[in-house]
């Protein structure tokens, strides 16, 4: 039983104590306390350097008091003092999730954004952090941005994936270039048509950001086909909240297979945050397995399904535009389904140049934009 005196500044229980903060008395366990003293994390390393298993005895006070603005405890059987600043304590003293600057509301679009979309230079990125900051944000926020100014060269693009993370590898590749190919693997690397998907859903994390460079493009059609996972699903969840459920809630396998790779997933059609908000999408249907789900579910999953899949198409929320030269798409692949019209292959020459690099490294490179680190 923890017994403490209420009336004291500080009050010492066995597992753990209160003290008076100015917005009411608050309690720390001991655990907790000895663990996170400030010199527990090393300055340099930015991590925690005190390991709490190696603790002989559960850790106790043998003093607790206030002196200035801060929590002063001398633990007992060790030869150590910790000082708490109040105002730390504070932060910790209701059970609330650390403040995140990425952790921003997505703001939906819709058909008729293409001139909207959120533009920067690739020079200017390079020459600017607070440019990226503001590209990251953009990204964050919006799903997608075109970057202008590109070289024409392979070392852009790696330029550029830089200066949000690294390179994120697929199981086609580092790169990927999408023009027509004489023994195509995929799709992409014909001049047909393209539904709107999202990329690599057979993988377990699908990789998070897509860039793709526009190093050619000349032919007659092959218009870029591009749609708000957010803004149909939010809309969706409306109109057929059970058909939104079914999609939201139930896994369903994807698979990639070829002569050197059988890649296998399951994945929810509609992506949910830990706030219960639609962040996202999983959709390919080249890439949707032959369902193995008891078949009187499909009974409801397969109507949802191709409500949804025709959603998605509507004048309101398909965005069509013909990329040039020199633009890079960057966007959320869980986030925007893309496509693309079919093209003459022999009218002209069509090469876009891809890759990704990840929605964590995205989110930590702004964070470390826009943000103090606590620990230097």
């Amino acid at each position: 039983m923890n017994v403490m005196q209420a009336e004291a500044p500080v009050a010492v229980g066995e597992t753990g104590l209160e003290i008076a903060l100015p917005a009411g008395r608050s309690y720390f366990n001991h655990y907790w306390l000895r663990d996170n003293c400030p010199s527990s994390f090393d300055r340099s390393t930015r991590e925690r350097s005190f390991d709490i298993l190696h603790l002989a005895a559960p850790p106790r006070p043998e003093t607790a008091e206030i002196e200035g603005e801060a929590l002063v405890i001398r633990w007992a059987g060790e030869d150590h003092t910790s000082r708490y600043p109040l105002a730390m304590l504070a932060q910790y003293a209701a059970p609330t999730k650390r403040s995140d600057p990425a952790d921003m509301p997505r703001r939906a679009w819709y058909g008729d954004h293409y001139p909207d979309i959120p533009r920067f230079s690739q020079p200017e990125l390079k020459a600017d952090k607070a440019k990226v900051a503001d590209w990251l944000e953009a990204l964050i926020v919006e799903g997608l941005a075109i970057v202008t100014d590109m070289p024409d060269s392979d070392a852009g693009l790696t330029e550029l994936v830089e200066l949000m993370g690294q390179v994120r590898p697929t199981f086609f590749g580092l790169y990927f270039d999408v023009k027509t190919h004489i023994n195509p693997t995929n799709t992409a690397y014909t001049a047909g048509a393209l539904e709107l998907h999202t990329d690599t859903p057979a993988e377990e994390t699908a990789p998070g950001v897509q860039f793709l460079h526009c190093r050619a493009n000349t032919v007659e059609g092959g218009m870029s086909l591009y749609a708000d996972g957010v803004a149909v699903a939010n809309d969706f969840r409306a109109r057929d909240p059970e058909g939104f459920r079914l999609l939201s809630e139930t896994e369903v396998p994807f698979f990639c297979e070829h002569d050197s790779y059988d890649m296998r997933s399951r994945q929810t059609i509609i992506e949910l945050d830990e706030h219960g908000e639609v962040s996202g999408l999983t959709l390919s249907q080249h890439m949707l397995d032959i369902l193995d789900l008891d078949q009187h579910l499909l009974d409801d999953w397969y109507p949802a399904f191709c409500r949804f899949g025709k959603m998605l198409q509507e004048e309101r929320y398909l965005m069509r535009f013909t990329m040039k030269a020199g633009e890079c798409m960057v966007f959320d692949n869980h986030r925007i389904v893309h496509g693309r019209a079919a093209y003459s292959a022999t009218s002209g020459e069509r090469y876009l140049r891809g890759t990704y690099s990840d929605r964590a490294e995205m989110r930590s490179t702004y964070r470390a934009l826009v943000s103090e680190g606590r620990f230097k």
